[in-house]
């Protein structure tokens, strides 16, 4: 059957929709209505996100179930604010935000642009990003509540270095309320975590950061603790606002 002719701005093919706690970052622990956007300009060596959208978006049955249903492609914003609405109604005061992420959203600058003034009646809007698209940023950050950049660390991406464009992106983003994500792995080292906290600090040191180590194939963290807590110590001498924080949805075995 033919995709309906809806305008690109209204709507979009999605990966999925759903009601869990969030697992990273300042709002570890809130509960959150996720949208997944498909596509990833990086191809990060740690990554197990599911990238491309499939021909039906998988939604939650119910908020919080890990039932899913399939809805045809594409995604329209009134169906987007409809399934959230219900959401909210069903649970009042449960859920502290939409989180927007991917894949990277910010590939759909002008989408983002239609949908997120839309969402943020309904509930603040955090972004999840990986800090490499500024130019995308900038029209979007009116109707963004926080911003969770990564910082891309050369060793636990397996990528070339982006310093240059993650620094313009710090200093677009701390416009709106912001806070990094390094994540490391067992190979990274300590000048890419001096390097890293010193384009922090030069945009505004207190800015919060999060030290993600990488989880491995059992579920577990996988980089030794005693790495850990020295990053969290030169990172300590740049930035006071550092935490050590694992992928606790994972550990918590929710979505």
């Amino acid at each position: 059957m033919p995709e309906p002719n809806i305008m690109k701005t209204e709507a979009s093919r999605l990966i999925e929709i759903f009601s869990s706690l969030q697992g990273e970052g300042k709002y570890l622990g809130y509960r959150q209505i996720f949208i997944r956007l498909p596509g990833c300009n990086l191809n990060c060596s740690y990554c197990d996100t599911p990238l491309k959208a499939a021909q039906l978006c998988q939604v939650e049955d119910a908020p919080g179930s890990s039932c899913f249903k399939g809805l045809p492609q594409p995604v329209s914003i009134n169906q987007l604010c409809g399934l959230a609405t219900d959401w909210c109604r069903l649970l009042p005061g449960a859920h502290h935000s939409f989180s927007i992420t991917g894949g990277e959203p910010l590939l759909q600058p002008q989408l983002l642009e239609n949908w997120l003034p839309k969402l943020r009646e309904i509930l603040p809007v955090h972004l999840e990003t990986n800090g490499t698209l500024p130019e995308a940023l900038q029209s979007l950050l009116p109707d963004i509540d926080h911003i969770c950049m990564d910082i891309k660390l050369p060793s636990a991406t397996g990528l070339k270095p982006l310093w240059d464009t993650h620094s313009r992106f710090l200093k677009m983003a701390a416009a709106t309320e912001l806070t990094v994500k390094i994540v490391v792995s067992d190979i990274t080292t300590d000048q890419e975590i001096i390097r890293a906290c010193s384009l922090v600090a030069d945009v505004d040191d207190k800015i919060p950061l999060f030290i993600q180590p990488v989880t491995g194939s059992d579920g577990k963290v996988a980089v030794e603790s005693g790495r850990l807590l020295r990053w969290q110590a030169l990172a300590a001498r740049l930035l006071p606002k550092v935490r050590v924080v694992p992928q606790m949805h994972k550990m918590l075995e929710v979505l």
